[in-house]
C-alpha cells in the first residue's frame, strides 16, 4: 500500500523536488499551490510519466477554506494523509530595511509562512490521529525551515521571524503529537538555487567565493529532497523535533 504525501508549494523548486522523490519512494502525493493546474501540465505529467499517482489542489496556505479543501480533496481521492511536507514560504515582496518594514509586507509572510503552517498541521495532524496505523508510525510531519531561523537578514526582518516561528512549531507539535504515534522534524536550506534566490544570484555567488560557505556551491532543490525523503521513511521513528541543516555547512562558526 502506498503512503499519501502532502506537499506544500510543490509545484516548483524545493517542493517539486520533494514531490518527485517522495513519488519515486512510492508515495502518492498531492500537490498544493497558488497556480491554475492548467499552468503546471508539463510538471504534473513528468511525475506521471515516472509511475507517480499524483493529484493537484489550487489553494493559498493562508486561506483556512483553502486548508480545509486540500484535506478534503486528498481523503476523496486518496483515502488518508500518512506524509506532510509544510514547504510554502513567500519572501518579501520587496526587501526594505528593517526601519521601513511595512505591516502589510509583515502580515502577507507571517500569515502565509507562519499561520498557514501552523494551521495546516493542526487540520493534518487531526485527520492522521483518526486514521487506521498501517505503517510504522501514524505519520511524518517535515517543517521546510531555513537558515534564516537564526541567521540575521535585516533587509527581510518579516522572513526570518516567519522561520523562526515554524522552528517552534516544529517543536510544539513534535512534543504534542509524538504521544499519538507522529513524528515531526525539519529541514532548514541554506542557499539553494530556486526562483526565490535567483533575484539575489550575484551577492550569494560572492559569498560562495570568497569561503563563506565550506561547500562553496549553490544547494540544489534534490539536495533538500533527499533528505526530506529520509525524515519520511520507515526508518526515522525514534527522532522527532529536530532539524537538520542543509545548507553547505553554512552554519558552522569558524575564526
Amino acid at each position: 500500500m502506498r503512503k499519501t504525501a502532502i506537499i506544500t508549494g510543490g509545484s516548483r523548486g524545493i517542493g517539486y523536488a520533494i514531490a518527485r522523490q517522495l513519488g519515486l519512494d512510492g508515495c502518492q502525493v498531492v500537490i498544493f499551490a497558488t497556480g491554475s493546474e492548467d499552468k503546471y501540465v508539463a510538471a504534473l505529467n513528468d511525475l506521471k510519466k515516472e509511475g507517480i499517482p499524483v493529484h493537484y489542489v489550487q489553494g493559498s496556505l493562508d486561506n483556512k477554506a483553502d486548508r480545509e479543501k486540500l484535506v478534503r480533496e486528498t481523503i476523496k481521492k486518496f483515502g488518508r494523509i500518512d506524509i506532510l511536507v509544510n514547504n510554502a514560504g513567500v519572501a518579501p515582496k520587496e526587501r526594505n530595511d528593517l526601519l521601513e518594514m511595512t505591516e502589510e509586507s509583515f502580515d502577507r509572510v507571517i500569515g502565509i509562512n507562519t499561520k498557514g503552517t501552523m494551521f495546516l498541521t493542526q487540520l493534518v495532524a487531526k485527520q492522521m490521529i483518526k486514521q487506521t496505523k498501517i505503517f510504522k508510525t501514524k505519520g511524518h510531519i517535515v517543517n521546510v525551515g531555513s537558515c534564516s531561523a537564526e541567521v540575521s537578514s535585516t533587509s527581510r526582518g518579516e522572513y526570518c521571524i516567519s522561520k523562526a516561528a515554524v522552528s517552534m512549531i516544529t517543536t510544539l507539535y513534535a512534543d504534542r503529537l509524538a504521544c499519538e504515534g507522529i513524528i515531526v522534524n525539519e529541514v532548514r536550506p541554506g542557499v539553494i538555487k530556486t526562483d526565490m534566490t535567483s533575484v539575489v544570484k550575484e551577492k550569494y555567488d560572492k559569498l560562495f567565493s570568497n569561503g563563506t560557505f565550506p561547500i562553496a556551491r549553490w544547494g540544489n532543490p534534490s539536495d533538500v529532497a533527499n533528505l526530506v525523503s529520509i525524515f519520511c521513511s520507515e526508518k526515522i521513528t525514534y527522532t522527532t523535533g529536530n532539524y537538520v541543516d542543509v545548507d553547505g555547512g553554512f552554519h558552522i562558526k569558524r575564526l
